[in-house]
């Protein structure tokens, strides 16, 4: 029997929205790398712009599952139970 997690879409809603915020925030505030000591792209601000790339794109992608996840627990509802 292929059973629906019921709670998962909330995690990775969760996670959309954490990342999202991580990528808004370096987005605002690019030189936060920088204030931990460390210079990966020395100084230019590529690294930033890389790092709030990819932030958007897992923040993307887990908003995108969690969508997916959420339609089929609500289809799978509105089936009701198997005979």
């Amino acid at each position: 029997m292929n059973r629906v997690r019921s709670g998962w879409w909330k995690v990775e809603a969760f996670f959309a929205g954490l990342f999202g915020l991580a990528a808004v925030v370096t987005a605002v505030f690019p030189r936060w790398i920088e204030e931990l000591g460390l210079e990966p792209d020395g100084g230019s601000g590529s690294a930033e712009w890389g790092i709030v790339a990819v932030l958007g794109v897992v923040a993307l992608t887990s908003g995108l599952l969690s969508r997916r996840h959420f339609v089929v627990r609500r289809l799978a509802a509105e089936k009701g139970p198997r005979s």
